[in-house]
């Protein structure tokens, strides 16, 4: 499929990447023709450079024959002018990044029918949607939801002590009276699609799948603290913390953010909710962090826009015994380096955007009725968690999923029927209009039907 990306700067660069990977023909648009050079060094892509409102830039790139364009330049008002314009050139659908408040919170669907966008992405918003649903599992490394949050895919890390480790799956199963599964395990380098007889080890990330009340049942079960973070301290005044903030207050938290601007604290503290309590100081300060309360909150999120930044203040923040801590980093390789270091819940704008361009890329893509819904990079990009729903011609209809041929490394995690969640056995059958959750490891799936030998 051809895709056009207008704006190559992080998030710009991290979408061709993820698309690249999948395969799409993809030709990058920029004004800085350094950044269209290093581009077409590193990846087999055609580079534009000019601007994507301008109409012969756009002709140049092959608009009018172009499956996809995203808008991701650092305007709000180019992206949509450019997709306005793309349109009517000819390009079959549209992405425009739009960030700002002002658009998001009142008017974003009157502008995507006003400029016929296909979709707007906004890279901060989803990125605070990923950290309140950490905060709100505080046990969780990462949470993805599924059909409108009927369903949740939870990766966490066994620690020692967890009466998981050196017990069977199929033993686990039997000795909690829980319905869920366990659908992925990361050891080391290595990710895992388990059976029945896979034994579980201190230091194992794993994938749980299950409904939101099981899945709270289960970790109170395993002695795991369940309430969710009601004192947040967030460091950074970013368009991330913002979001975020109105989240937290919406929810009942109690929200300090400190911000070393004066300026931009000043501004934030007209336009922040009434439990957030701005700080204008410098969070690199220590003695700043500790005097603000730092070791009586429950979580701590870093946010400054810089990734060593963030990684260096989260470390001190675990090491001041915060039960949860959150950091903002957008370099790949600096994300394993956290890891290693202890960080255990790690957020990334980019990636987020380029995941959310993937999934809709695949869904164009397809062509046999059983649409992606929804698509995951879990465990380190090691692995994906899509959402299928099942349209009336798939062959594995009605049939018992033990008898179903099922690729190796391959598993399905859930179904939801109605709304209800089923965490399903070898006796579970798929209906029509089911929404399959589908987990595996190493392979690309495009269809429903791609789950089958």
């Amino acid at each position: 499929m051809k895709v056009i990306v207008v704006g190559c700067g992080k998030i710009g660069s991290t979408i061709i990447s993820s698309l690249v990977d999948e395969g799409h023909n993809v030709v990058a648009v920029d004004t800085d023709p350094q950044v269209i050079d290093n581009l077409t060094n590193i990846y087999d892509i055609m580079g534009v450079c000019g601007s994507g409102t301008d109409c012969d830039t756009l002709k140049d790139a092959g608009v009018e024959n172009t499956d996809l364009l995203v808008a991701v330049t650092t305007l709000d008002e180019l992206n949509m002018l450019c997709c306005f314009i793309a349109r009517k050139m000819g390009a079959m659908h549209t992405i425009a990044r739009i960030r700002k408040p002002e658009y998001n919170m009142n008017n974003i669907g009157f502008l995507r029918q006003q400029l016929d966008l296909s979709m707007s992405i906004n890279p901060e918003h989803l990125a605070a949607e990923e950290i309140y649903n950490i905060l709100r599992l505080p046990y969780a490394v990462k949470i993805e939801t599924f059909s409108q949050r009927n369903f949740e895919i939870v990766e966490i890390i066994l620690r020692e002590g967890s009466p998981m480790i050196n017990s069977r799956l199929m033993d686990i199963r039997s000795k909690f009276n829980q319905n869920f599964l366990v659908c992925l395990v990361q050891r080391g380098e290595n990710v895992y699609i388990p059976d029945g007889n896979f034994v579980l080890q201190s230091g194992d990330k794993i994938g749980l799948t299950a409904s939101l009340g099981e899945m709270q049942k289960l970790m109170r079960s395993l002695g795991v603290e369940t309430k969710q973070a009601k004192k947040v301290m967030l460091l950074g005044g970013s368009r991330i913390a913002y979001y975020l903030s109105h989240m937290l207050s919406y929810a009942g938290s109690s929200v300090k953010l400190i911000e070393k601007d004066e300026e931009k604290a000043n501004s934030l503290s007209k336009t922040v909710s009434a439990k957030t309590v701005v700080i204008n100081g410098d969070g690199a300060q220590q003695e700043l962090l500790l005097e603000e309360g730092l070791s009586n909150t429950d979580a701590f999120v870093s946010l400054t826009g810089m990734d060593e930044e963030n990684i260096l203040i989260s470390i001190f923040a675990s090491v001041s015994k915060v039960p949860k801590v959150v950091a903002k980093i957008n370099r790949r390789e600096l994300i394993g380096m956290a890891e290693k270091l202890g960080l255990d819940s790690i957020i990334s704008p980019r990636k987020i955007a380029a995941d959310v361009i993937v999934r809709y890329a695949r869904a164009l893509e397809n062509s046999k009725g059983s649409n992606v819904e929804a698509l995951y990079k879990v465990m380190d990009d090691k692995a994906e968690v899509l959402e299928f729903k099942v349209s009336g011609d798939f062959s594995g209809i009605n049939i018992p999923i033990k008898d179903l041929h099922i690729k190796k490394n391959i598993i399905i995690g859930g179904i939801i029927r109605n709304r209800k969640a089923i965490i399903p056995s070898g006796f579970d059958r798929i209906e029509a209009d089911d929404r399959v959750i589908v987990v595996a490891a190493g392979g690309r799936l495009n269809d429903l039907s791609d789950i089958l030998q």
